[in-house]
Formats: structure tokens, sequence, C-alpha cells
């Protein structure tokens, strides 16, 4: 992680200049000098002060986020297409993909896979009515 410049910091955390100076002279923020004697800071303490919720890291190289780590439960082909249905923990995911794909990943019933969701609208709905 490399170190951010101070106006660097506060954008990225959302409040000035003046108030992270304010912060590091009161002891709230922990800062080094460069040798300019220029205050920086490092980008975990720009996470510790930031008030958005840490993210997962995959560090596998794959933009989803979204993971259902189980055991194939059903195959279905139908042509060049085929549904394959997991079990992750309490959740079923069933998900449409090639029949190409299929072969090529050996799916079947009880193999090991991870459902990866990447969408671009996330339906929610409320248990229980109003």
């Amino acid at each position: 992680m490399r170190d951010l410049t101070l106006s660097d910091a506060a954008r990225a955390i959302g409040v000035s200049q003046d108030t992270l100076r304010r912060w590091d002279r009161a002891g709230k923020l922990r800062t080094t000098r460069d040798g300019r004697n220029r205050r920086l800071v490092s980008q975990a303490e720009v996470e510790r002060l930031t008030d958005r919720p840490q993210r997962h890291v995959v560090g596998d190289g794959v933009s989803a986020r979204n993971r259902f780590a189980g055991v194939v439960r059903s195959v279905e082909i139908d042509g060049v297409m085929a549904l394959v249905e997991i079990e992750a923990g309490p959740f079923l995911v069933t998900a449409a993909v090639t029949r190409d794909s299929v072969e090529e990943l050996g799916l079947r019933a009880g193999v090991a896979a991870t459902a990866m969701v990447k969408a671009t609208s996330v339906l929610v709905e409320r248990d229980g009515g109003r």
C-alpha cells in the first residue's frame, strides 16, 4: 500500500485537509513525514477513517464478489443450453449455461462448484410482508 498526500487522503475520507491536520495534532490520525516534511497518510489509515464498509477481496482476477460455493445438485441439458443447480449451504442457485460450459467444466451431480453472480440489478423482497 502506498502513502497518500494529505489532499488525496482528505478527498478519499471526505473531509478537509484542515480537519486532517487537527486530527493529526489530536492523535486521531497517524501520519508520517516525507523528506520535505509534508504529512503522508497510509492507505490503511484512510480505510480506518472512512465510514464505508470494507469490501472483501477475492484476489483471483475475477470481478464478481457474490459467490456461492457448493455442490452441483443437478444438470439438465437441452440442446445447446443447460440448467445447473448448485446447492450452496441453505441456498439453491440455478444457472443457465451453455452445454459446452457443462462439458468443459465437467459439471455433474456431486461435483464441487462455485456460482459467481455479477448483475446490474439485484431485486430484494422483504420477508413477512409489510
